[in-house]
């Protein structure tokens, strides 16, 4: 259970970012790297949430369904 609930405060944490990515692209008008450091951010934690299931994966924490071979 808490794995679920940390995969989803990052996925929430991913969304705000690149909400705060867009406003300040619309606010800023491109005068400040505002943008550029939520986009970033927006990047490593999905990099983040990448490696983060993977290695909840590899230790057997979770498990893929609906999938049938």
């Amino acid at each position: 259970m808490l794995t679920k609930v940390l995969i989803i405060a990052v996925f929430l944490a991913i969304l705000g970012s690149l909400a705060s990515g867009l406003l300040f692209l619309v606010k800023d008008k491109g005068q400040s790297d505002r943008t550029i450091k939520a986009l970033t951010l927006r990047i490593s934690l999905s990099l983040f949430l990448f490696l983060l299931l993977f290695l909840l994966f590899a230790a057997g924490l979770i498990t893929p369904h609906g999938v049938q071979p």
